[in-house]
């Protein structure tokens, strides 16, 4: 049965912070003077609406802080959980600047003994490794300064205290820092986005920060945490698949690799006369994907040159095809061939960044003052923030989805741009550190508001691909409006690394996906697949990397094997997941890895078994944490039909062993739940 994860406590919590606003754990300094909630002594309330349905409560508070300055609180409780999530936003409606807002960030205690915080690093050199960390010893401090929020560090964190914990998150794409102290018995936690705000407002002007999450939960278990943060993602950020639609597993495929034609990395290679044998060759061996990924190398260039090979870094911000490579209305035609045989179109972009402004400025209508640029910094910030730079960024992206039909669009950005941002506020002058990264970061939520809006409009998804590099913006606001399809780009090498990073990032971001090949390098054309490797890469997106026409040793039958059985084993990917080994490195690969995903609405789930390839046993011993001692799991296995049984009490004693012929195998059992 679901468990019920309603938490009366925390509802308790979220009334008496909205009646009373002087409790509410939000604090900022303004003109110099230190604010702590929003007391009648320093605040006049101008508005309380209230939205209440079964689910969840909207309330937004106004207060009034000035002549200028209005402050306003948008929160949301969610009573099947629990959780209470808000943000901030500060406002000019005066006639002359504002003071100066600066370190607005919120404040929470928790009285609870033995606190330790738990989580996962970022992407990028971290890999998303986790970390324990025991509060107690030493204040823990984390920072993202590089302008993608995740790269390094990871803004979702598990406080275990007392007797159970509390999930915490920073919904925002830019710098962000959290902090955590105790004495013991109380822990205090703190948080900020926008790290160097300190900026006056000009009349009609408003920021806003982060997206903050409160989620507190009853048993002090990893397991229950994992899962019922799972399944709060899920009932409350993942967006939909389409209106009125939830967003259900699928499977995506690049074509680049299949052209015979020179390539780096993207879609450089495809041409208008290259797609349709691999589209054919994929319907007549029955491999058929959902998606047909088209990356980057598409677009021509700002001096009218076509984008080839390694070029594609440095001729980006048309966002027109290239009409050598797709004349007229040719992509059109690959699109609508896709739809008509039950395939869609993503395309990738990168709006956040711009090559050859003059030549932009020349051919396409661009002004040159949206380029933040700075001597010997290669890269080119395109200054979205800027409402004119935004509606022309906005025009070009929207033509060329609607155009073409393209279902779902998919955003990339391959620089760090908070020293663009920073630079742009001293251009501005005094007093208007973070306005920069404050006006881009709103602007890029609201780009894709209107980029989902358009591809719903004619049909498409309700959401995007979220990427930066790989694993750079998974923060929780981009998530409510987007999936990570590659949850790192180093997740297209080894399958060490690929059960690894599921072990750890799957636990946070249920819906994500990796490559289905073992390869020697991320841009590799060709790698390995065997079951091994299949098993490894079942995620809710599954991207399949293969060359239909011009592979002529393509295993056929190993393709149809991991599409097929996947299809079968994807229903269970985004129900609770429960990691039944230790985690290990991307370099580690003496051990098992064993992953079970367990539907507890049908007791039905499946479980996944590693035996890696320099490991020297032969047997693991493992247990199955959702079964109760009155139960009977029922354990088949996919590739020899044995029939394993146990009691729920002969689990929790360590009954369940699984034997391995030899190392690199993988063993796939249904599992069934039952009463006794």
């Amino acid at each position: 049965m679901k468990h019920s994860y309603q938490n009366p406590c925390a509802d308790s919590w979220y009334r008496s912070i909205i009646a009373q606003p002087d409790l509410f754990p939000f604090a900022f300094t303004y003109n110099g003077i230190r604010y702590e909630g929003f007391s009648a002594e320093h605040f006049t309330t101008v508005a309380r609406d209230v939205n209440t349905c079964a689910e969840k409560e909207d309330t937004i508070l106004t207060f009034r802080k000035d002549d200028t300055l209005t402050v306003t609180v948008y929160c949301t409780h969610h009573f099947t959980h629990g959780s209470t999530e808000w943000k901030v936003v500060f406002s000019n409606s005066g006639s002359t600047d504002s003071g100066i807002i600066e370190d607005a960030g919120i404040a929470l205690r928790f009285e609870g003994s033995y606190p330790m915080l738990k989580g996962i690093w970022g992407d990028h050199h971290n890999w998303y490794r986790p970390y324990s960390l025991d509060v107690t010893s030493a204040p823990v401090h984390f920072e993202s300064n590089s302008g993608r929020a995740t790269h390094v560090s990871f803004p979702y964190f598990n406080l275990e205290y007392g007797g159970g914990g509390c999930m915490l998150a920073i919904g925002w794409a830019g710098t962000w820092t959290a902090d955590w102290r105790t004495d013991g018995a109380v822990t205090t936690y703190t948080a900020r986005s926008v790290n160097n705000l300190h900026t006056r407002l000009a009349p009609g002007e408003s920021i806003r920060t982060a997206l903050f999450l409160r989620a507190p939960y009853t048993v002090r278990n990893e397991s229950f945490a994992t899962n019922y943060w799972r399944d709060w993602y899920m009932t409350t950020t993942l967006p939909p698949m389409a209106k009125d639609m939830p967003l259900t597993p699928f499977s995506t495929c690049c074509l680049d690799s299949d052209t015979g034609l020179p390539r780096t990395d993207g879609s450089m290679s495809e041409r208008h006369f290259t797609w349709r044998p691999s589209m054919e060759k994929m319907l007549e061996q029955d491999v058929k994907v959902d998606f047909r990924w088209f990356d980057a190398g598409w677009y021509i260039a700002p001096d009218l040159q076509g984008c080839e090979a390694s070029t594609w870094w440095h001729s980006v911000g048309t966002w027109e095809l290239d009409p050598r490579k797709w004349p007229d209305k040719t992509f059109r035609e690959s699109t609508d061939f896709a739809r008509e045989h039950g395939m869609r179109t993503l395309v990738w972009f990168e709006p956040e960044r711009v090559t050859d402004p003059e030549n932009l400025a020349k051919n396409f209508g661009y002004d040159t003052r949206w380029a933040i640029r700075r001597e010997g910094v290669e890269a080119i910030s395109n200054n979205i923030g800027d409402p004119d730079c935004f509606a022309w960024t906005m025009g070009r992206i929207k033509k060329m989805l609607t155009d073409n039909r393209v279902e779902m669009y998919r955003e990339d950005n391959n620089s760090d741009p908070a020293g663009l941002w920073k630079y742009m506020d001293a251009l501005e002058g005094g007093d208007r550190l973070g306005i920069t990264e404050c006006k881009f970061i709103d602007a890029h939520y609201r780009m894709w508001d209107e980029i989902i809006a358009c591809t719903l409009s004619y049909g498409g998804c309700g959401f995007v691909d979220s990427c930066a590099s790989g694993g750079g913006r998974n923060d929780l606001e981009s998530m409510r409006r987007g999936i990570p399809l590659l949850r790192s780009d180093y997740d297209r090498t080894t399958t060490s690394i690929r059960l690894s990073m599921t072990s750890a990032f799957n636990r946070w971001i249920p819906f994500c996906g990796s490559c289905n090949k073992e390869k020697n390098s991320q841009l590799a054309s060709t790698g390995h697949i065997d079951e091994y490797v299949w098993r490894a890469s079942y995620l809710p997106a599954l991207n399949v990397d293969s060359q239909f026409v011009q592979d002529p040793d393509q295993d056929w039958d190993m393709l149809r094997f991991g599409l097929k059985e996947w299809h079968r084993v994807k229903a269970y990917l985004l129900k609770d997941l429960y990691v039944l080994t230790p985690w290990h490195t991307e370099e580690d690969t003496c051990g098992f890895t064993a992953l079970a995903y367990h539907d507890p609405a049908e007791n039905r789930g499946v479980l996944l078994a590693f035996r890696q390839e320099m490991c020297e046993e032969d047997t693991l011993y493992t247990s199955l944490p959702f079964v109760a001692a009155d139960e009977v799991c029922t354990l088949t296995d996919e590739d020899t039909g044995e029939v394993l049984r146990f009691t729920g009490s002969q689990l929790q004693a360590g009954a369940l062993k699984l034997k391995f012929d030899k190392p690199r195998t993988a063993r796939l059992l249904w599992v069934e739940v039952t009463k006794q």
